[in-house]
């Protein structure tokens, strides 16, 4: 039974349609790190890095404002969801214009809808998030995110079982290091991506989590070998983690994948091209 009330789905419904814009200078040297960190050019100046704007408008909460998780607090902009569990679970991104390095930009973000469903899985909260990226007056990337809360499991999460039939794709296998620095590029505090006591013994994960955002990252460059992205929609369906081979792959019909050791796809995307 599900503990989630109408009344308190209409108070977090309530937050549909609040804005928050922001002002920020795309520095080069912040985009260089985050580069760095996901194996990209280092000279951003001449070679952006994929997915580039999420090097900028990062969240900025103070030591009294983070939770047990790592997060930010409930609460703010996003609306107050009292499920103890948050995962970024997808973006579907339009890259309209480049981005001006050096120059200022203004990020417009605005909740677009906040739903709840309840199934055998238990109760999930989804929430939509629209952001537009300007400079110069020229929309430059739009993206709506969704993020989903869900209940805490005490069921601990098995490590996949690897296949024995062979995966093709280029083989990646992140270390602990390249976890680190994703987190500090992109100021993720999330704990399940570098603190192993409390990814196994409070969330129940077998070892640290790979970001979805950073198989992302990765995902997209992958797809721009085959040209300039006109855009990026992806989707993570299942975790994957450190210590575990990661085949990323073209799927065909403008798709590119990355495959987990026991041949589950973790993160989907579907790309266009310019």
């Amino acid at each position: 039974m599900s503990d989630i009330t109408e009344d308190m789905i209409a108070e977090w419904r309530s937050a549909i349609g609040r804005t928050q814009a922001l002002k920020q200078r795309l520095e080069a040297e912040p985009l260089r790190r985050y580069a760095l960190a996901v194996g990209s050019d280092r000279n951003v100046e001449k070679v952006l890095p994929p997915l580039a704007h999420w090097a900028f408008f990062l969240p900025e909460p103070a030591d009294g404002d983070i939770g047990e998780d790592g997060h930010p607090k409930r609460g703010g902009f996003l609306p107050a969801i009292t499920l103890p569990r948050r995962m970024f679970a997808s973006a579907k991104i339009r890259f309209e214009a480049p981005l001006l390095i050096g120059e200022e930009a203004e990020l417009v973000s605005t909740v677009a809808d906040v739903t709840h469903k309840s199934g055998r899985s238990g109760d999930l909260v989804f929430v939509e998030v629209d952001r537009e990226l300007r400079q110069g007056g020229v929309v430059r990337v739009t993206e709506r995110q969704s993020y989903v809360y869900r209940d805490a499991d005490n069921n601990p999460v098995p490590l996949p079982t690897p296949t024995a039939d062979p995966i093709d794709g280029d083989l990646w296998e992140p270390s602990t290091v390249n976890l680190f620095r994703f987190s500090a590029v992109t100021f993720n505090g999330h704990r399940i991506h570098y603190d192993v006591p409390y990814a196994t013994g409070v969330e129940g994960y077998p070892a640290l989590i790979v970001h979805g955002p950073f198989i992302a990252a990765k995902l997209a460059a992958l797809a721009a070998t085959k040209g300039e992205l006109a855009s990026f929609d992806f989707r993570a369906s299942a975790p994957i983690f450190l210590g575990q081979p990661i085949r990323l792959q073209h799927a065909g019909d403008g798709e590119v994948q990355a495959v987990r050791c026991d041949g589950a796809t973790s993160t989907s995307a579907k790309v266009t091209y310019k």
